[in-house]
């Protein structure tokens, strides 16, 4: 049985309840399983996630994983997975969603399976081939020479020895 606390919680930061909410309620489930652990309170415990999708709003919610804090990492792969890395312990662990059951089912019924599914029906699980991500870093900003605002200094690129931003700078791709 889920914890239906925690499901709104995760519903009310995200604004809604929805399938992919359930997909990412379920994950941290998985991970909390592995290494029942609070939410982070900084960067002792880091997501990377495949997707951009409602499921990731769970991940933000109930692990206190966040881009702000830098221990959300997004990796546009296209994949409804997750990797967990706890830095404490250094175990980690990748979980992959198996969409093998919402056929015939309404969106109702189909959060509903999701929500009181065991985990191991829902997901594979396998140990992230790359390592834990480096901890966030500080960056100075720098002023663009086109349009004036700044930008993180990684993120700046030279042309004729001036700095422009990555909207400002005409990307040569050949």
């Amino acid at each position: 049985m889920y914890d239906k606390e925690k499901w709104l919680r995760a519903a009310d930061f995200h604004g809604h309840q929805c399938p992919g909410l359930a997909i990412g309620y379920k994950a941290v489930e998985a991970a909390l399983a592995k290494r029942p652990t609070g939410a982070a309170q900084d960067e002792e415990i880091v997501c990377v996630t495949e997707n951009d999708t409602c499921a990731a709003d769970a991940v933000q919610a109930l692990m206190g994983c966040t881009f702000g804090k830098g221990n959300l990492v997004y990796r546009p792969l296209g994949k409804m997975a997750f990797s967990f890395y706890f830095r404490e312990s250094g175990e980690r662990l990748r979980v992959c969603f198996k969409d093998e059951n919402s056929q015939n089912l309404d969106r109702a019924a189909y959060i509903d399976y999701l929500l009181n599914a065991p985990v191991e029906s829902l997901f594979t699980f396998s140990t992230p081939e790359a390592p834990c991500p480096e901890r966030a870093r500080h960056f100075a900003s720098v002023a663009c020479s086109q349009c004036g605002e700044k930008a993180r200094e990684d993120k700046i690129r030279l042309k004729d020895g001036k700095p422009y931003c990555l909207a400002c700078f005409d990307e040569y791709d050949r």
